[in-house]
């Protein structure tokens, strides 16, 4: 009920002002983002690679409904990718972007976002552009996943985006029923997945409700991955399933190159440098930009131990 009602919080334009100016409120912002420039995203990017983690960098922003926004978004993403490389960072930087705020859902109707809409021919266009910029500056991009709704389209623009830039990553969530076969599916040579747990509320019709239920697809689709000729990213801070991956990695004889574990910034930073210090190639995906709130709500609803340190922030003078 908690997590339901944190993420229904995620809408509200009065919750979002009320979080933005209360005493306290920039601690949990600041733990959680970067900042709202592209200098404070690679400021941080730069103290994580220094401690030996990588960076899977987020402009923040979904639901685009118009032309103009969308293309400010490809705009924004293109500006990191410059800073990027005049940092020098763009070998341990990749991108994640979502389709939704590069013209995904543009056109509305039941068919938004599928082959043959307005929002696929925008977000396909608006992807293929922004993954051309990564590779010219040396990096990549992955196309993160949001709802349940968006999932076909999303993977419809992914394989389209493939044929042009096979080292797109793409995204998916145990928490889905239809994960397992999703991961069967891209579990190829060349294919980077970043598998997750997943953070929207979905229906028990398409989506596994009970956390030991999601943790067990978790390790189902893990085994997938690990046993594919693909390039698994392990997104959890659970620490027994990154105790499994480390272990369904070894039974597969994998390098520890060929595979990587994802964390959100501000969460475990200290079992991240753990993991990088131990051998491990560990990405750290950090989020940036003025659209922090849906985001952080989000974070909020994914662990009760996110809402103590809110609340803890909010009440606090220091």
């Amino acid at each position: 009920m908690l997590r339901s009602s944190l993420l229904a919080l995620a809408g509200s334009e009065r919750m979002k002002h009320l979080a933005s100016t209360l005493p306290g409120s920039s601690g949990i912002v600041s733990r959680f983002v970067a900042g709202e420039t592209v200098e404070d995203a690679v400021r941080v990017s730069r103290e994580l690679s220094a401690a030996g983690l990588r960076v899977s960098l987020d402009h923040l922003g979904e639901g685009t409904l118009d032309h103009g926004q969308a293309e400010s978004t490809v705009a924004a993403y293109l500006e990191a990718l410059d800073a990027v490389v005049e940092a020098g960072l763009n070998h341990d930087i990749e991108l994640s972007v979502k389709l939704s705020a590069i013209g995904q859902v543009v056109g509305g109707g039941g068919e938004a976002g599928r082959r043959g809409s307005e929002g696929h021919k925008l977000a396909l266009d608006n992807a293929r552009t922004v993954c051309r910029a990564a590779r010219n500056a040396g990096t990549t991009v992955t196309l993160d996943m949001e709802d349940h709704t968006t999932t076909d389209s999303t993977l419809e623009v992914l394989a389209d985006v493939r044929q042009d830039f096979p080292e797109t990553g793409a995204v998916l969530q145990s928490q889905l029923r239809r994960t397992e076969a999703d991961c069967r599916d891209l579990a190829h040579a060349g294919s980077r997945v970043r598998l997750c747990k997943g953070a929207y509320d979905e229906p028990a019709a398409v989506a596994y409700r009970d956390r030991l239920e999601v943790d067990r697809s978790y390790v189902r689709c893990l085994k997938v991955l690990m046993n594919g000729a693909g390039y698994p990213m392990v997104a959890t801070h659970d620490p027994r399933l990154v105790r499994i991956a480390g272990l369904l990695a070894e039974r597969a004889d994998r390098a520890s190159d060929s595979f990587e574990f994802q964390m959100l910034y501000g969460v475990r930073p200290d079992e991240q440098r753990r993991l990088a210090a131990a051998g491990s190639t560990v990405r750290v995906y950090l989020p940036y930009g003025d659209q922090w709130y849906g985001y952080l709500m989000r974070r909020l609803g994914e662990r009760p131990a996110n809402v103590a340190f809110f609340a803890r922030s909010l009440v606090s003078r220091d």
